[in-house]
């Protein structure tokens, strides 16, 4: 079954980068299923959220919402800081893209105390964290908070030559200095 799984899991990531998006939840929901008959922990984690990516890239961010909170759940009983930050990450990202910043807050606030702890973290992986907080501080009217962290941000960018980063940090420090 382990070889199924990963087969499933392969399937769905190639549809997914294809667009093939009905192709990709079929195959995340496949995955899901068997990997919680085989009790294989990490294997059902990918295949949460990979089908809560699924379910967002279809614009059905309520459905995400339960799949990334399981996967949380479910992370919270692994010992990889880096996984549980990852996914905490994207479950404050489904809050904030419902509207339920009160929600997205602390998941941001743990993702990047998490990723701050960890010296492995990889500075793509720690920017990444710190733009939804960035836009999370804008919204809450929280300035100096959020000039901080798109300055942050921008640094991290440029270091790992990500050009859009360094632009959207650079264009929203501009306008916050407004």
């Amino acid at each position: 079954m382990a070889d199924t799984i990963d087969k499933l899991i392969e399937e769905a990531t190639r549809a997914r980068l294809e667009n093939r998006l009905a192709d990709a939840r079929r195959s995340w929901m496949e995955a899901v299923t068997l990997s919680r008959e085989a009790k294989r922990t990490g294997a059902l984690i990918q295949s949460l959220k990979g089908l809560g990516e699924s379910e967002r890239d279809l614009g059905n961010d309520a459905g995400a919402l339960v799949l990334y909170e399981e996967a949380v759940a479910l992370c919270r009983l692994e010992t990889d800081p880096q996984m549980l930050a990852h996914t905490v990450r994207h479950l404050g990202d489904v809050h904030s893209n419902l509207g339920q910043w009160e929600l997205a807050r602390p998941c941001y606030e743990e993702a990047l105390a998490l990723y701050r702890g960890d010296a492995s973290t990889a500075p793509l992986d720690l920017a990444n964290a710190i733009r939804p907080f960035a836009i999370l501080k804008e919204q809450a009217g929280e300035k100096e908070a959020a000039r901080a962290l798109w300055g942050e941000a921008r640094t991290l960018y440029e270091l790992v030559g990500v050009a859009a980063g360094v632009a959207e940090s650079s264009s929203r420090l501009a306008a916050l200095a407004k």
